[in-house]
């Protein structure tokens, strides 16, 4: 797993040359502010090679936050990242590595007939029961995601899991109430706190698309000050001193700004958006998307690009994210290893301040 110690010895190696807030922290773990998304990629053995260069790359280059997902490519971007982090020239304890568990997975490929499998394999199986499926493939009951935990392990080939994700779990909003997805999840993080407590994760956390970014009156949105009781009632459950919920995960880029822009969360003061509440209630915000799935990568907005600092339109796009307040790492997608490279320079340059970074709203 990743340590202090570990970890700051590689900001260390990879600080020099690197502006003052490259580096950040979870806990008392140092991370880079430029992360590594695994998600992009057809399920083939190219692109399992093409990733596990790309991961080394990163991790030789100075991002040490890798994220992953146990249904990414079908598992296959678990079973790569593993590889990588294990054959890197990084000791595993200088990497952070992230993935999360929600959605069900398929193995290698995708099956003929996906419902038939889902059946088979974790219906019939026992790991998940049908009321609890969301659109057929997608469950965060206690049951799966533990076993998700273990299945998580086994393809990263690693000890430890640095962060783990309750995946999406808005996608439960289709078809039950909210009341019901809050008591699910604080069941499912009383086996997460069980999971820290046996070693096998360090902190656990939410990923989301919709849920604290949208409207208050949003069939999707979700509290995350309620989530946060329900970490807390969880780990008081268990016998655990306090929660280990760490992380939030949300979309944020220079063209889907909603996490700073829509104020959904109800703050001590009133409503404010999920970054600013998340930041004041201490949990690191790890943003996805963060390059706008390439969008930005044809351009940043004029009036944006020009108050930005980096090379290429890939360093000042995740420099306007982790610029933002409260963000700890800007994940980016990729199985290139020259691009990742490239993404990492972007700590060359410093990010926004707080004041240039509000004016770009104004």
């Amino acid at each position: 797993m990743a340590t202090a110690d570990g970890t700051f010895e590689y900001k260390e190696r990879f600080g020099e040359g690197r502006a003052r807030t490259y580096f950040r922290r979870v806990g008392d773990r140092a991370v880079s502010s430029v992360g590594l998304g695994t998600y992009l990629g057809d399920p083939t053995d190219a692109v399992d090679d093409a990733i596990y260069e790309t991961v080394k790359a990163g991790l030789e280059s100075g991002v040490n936050v890798v994220d992953t997902a146990v249904n990414y490519r079908h598992q296959r971007s678990e079973r790569a990242v593993g590889r990588a982090v294990r054959d890197s020239d990084i000791d595993r304890n200088a990497a952070f590595v992230s993935t999360k568990g929600g959605f069900v997975p398929f193995d290698g490929e995708a099956p003929a007939d996906p419902g038939e499998y889902v059946q088979r394999e974790f219906v019939d199986a026992g790991l998940v029961d049908s009321a609890d499926l969301a659109h057929g493939s997608h469950c965060v009951a206690p049951g799966f995601v533990d076993a998700m935990v273990d299945r998580s392990l086994d393809n990263l080939g690693l000890d430890t899991i640095d962060l783990y994700y309750v995946h999406n779990p808005e996608t439960q909003l289709d078809e039950r109430p909210a009341s019901e997805v809050y008591d699910q999840l604080e069941a499912t993080f009383e086996r997460l706190e069980e999971r820290v407590a046996a070693g096998d994760l360090v902190h656990y956390g939410v990923a989301t698309w919709d849920a604290f970014r949208v409207p208050r009156d949003h069939e999707r949105f979700l509290d995350l000050g309620e989530v946060i009781s329900r970490a807390r009632s969880a780990a008081k459950a268990v016998g655990n001193t306090a929660t280990h919920l760490r992380a939030v995960q949300v979309p944020f880029s220079v063209y889907m700004a909603d996490a700073f822009t829509v104020e959904s969360q109800e703050g001590p003061e009133g409503l404010q958006s999920v970054l600013w509440y998340a930041h004041e209630a201490g949990l690191n915000v790890f943003t996805s998307a963060s390059l706008a799935q390439g969008e930005v990568l044809s351009g940043v907005p004029d009036a944006v690009d020009e108050k930005l600092s980096g090379e290429t339109p890939a360093q000042r796009g995740l420099n306007f994210a982790r610029s933002a307040p409260g963000v700890t790492c800007s994940l980016a997608g990729t199985t290139s290893p020259e691009h990742v490279r490239e993404n990492a320079r972007a700590g060359e340059f410093e990010p926004l301040g707080a004041q240039a970074f509000d004016a770009v709203f104004e």
